[in-house]
């Protein structure tokens, strides 16, 4: 890993009616990415924005756009979402029986790709799309919610996550956990192979912004120094 993972807050926890404000708040903060949850009701029970919040948040930042979609229709969405500003479109395994459709599609409309996995499924399911995706969440929470206690055996998932990409592909494939992301976590996340820390409500929720994303980023600087041979 680098000296520190990209940290993304979730616009999730954000004050949506100060959108902007939110976001170059994050900016000036030393956020990396901008992480946008879509969820609709179905794949998961609550509803949350859809791709105009995307084009929203383009206009309002020249950030990174990491969009997760919760949602049971993941194709036509992640176009829209592509067509709007983001730079990566995430859908989960879980969603769609046509994941190598929607993955090539996705790339052939000019973004990143990414695959979600919830918590109960296995990191193995990976292994016929590994050629299509950039990037792999990593869920700590079950879909649908945020501020939920983080699940316990997130790092242990990461680390067979890494081995397993590490076994099977040369490709530079990321990893990004979202839900339950914080300060106490984070270094047992990132000692397992995490690249990227998505976190909502304790960022969003934090009187200082700029004191949490720098939290999230020493313990990647902490685990780093570490394991640099002496």
């Amino acid at each position: 890993m680098s000296a520190a993972p990209l940290v993304a807050p979730s616009i999730l926890s954000a004050d949506l009616t100060r959108l902007g404000e939110e976001l170059r708040a994050m900016d000036a903060a030393g956020a990396d990415w901008h992480h946008l949850d879509l969820m609709d009701g179905r794949f998961v029970p609550n509803l949350t924005f859809g791709p105009l919040v995307v084009a929203a948040a383009r206009r309002a930042s020249a950030r990174f756009l990491d969009v997760h979609l919760m949602i049971a229709d993941p194709l036509a969405q992640g176009l829209e979402c592509a067509g709007a500003g983001a730079g990566l479109v995430s859908f989960h395994y879980e969603a769609t029986a046509h994941v190598h459709r929607v993955l090539t599609a996705l790339t052939a409309a000019g973004v990143r790709t990414g695959l979600a996995l919830n918590p109960a499924t296995p990191v193995e399911v990976l292994g016929p799309v590994l050629n299509y995706i950039d990037l792999v969440v990593v869920m700590g929470v079950n879909p649908g919610f945020g501020g939920q206690k983080f699940i316990p055996e997130t790092p242990a998932k990461v680390r067979r996550l890494k081995k397993f990409l590490a076994d099977h592909t040369d490709r530079p494939i990321l990893i990004e956990v979202d839900g339950g992301v914080a300060a106490d976590n984070a270094r047992d996340l990132l000692e397992a192979g995490t690249d990227i820390l998505v976190s909502g409500s304790r960022l969003y929720g934090a009187p200082d912004y700029g004191a949490a994303v720098a939290a999230l980023k020493a313990a990647g600087l902490a685990v780093f120094e570490e394991s640099r041979p002496q």
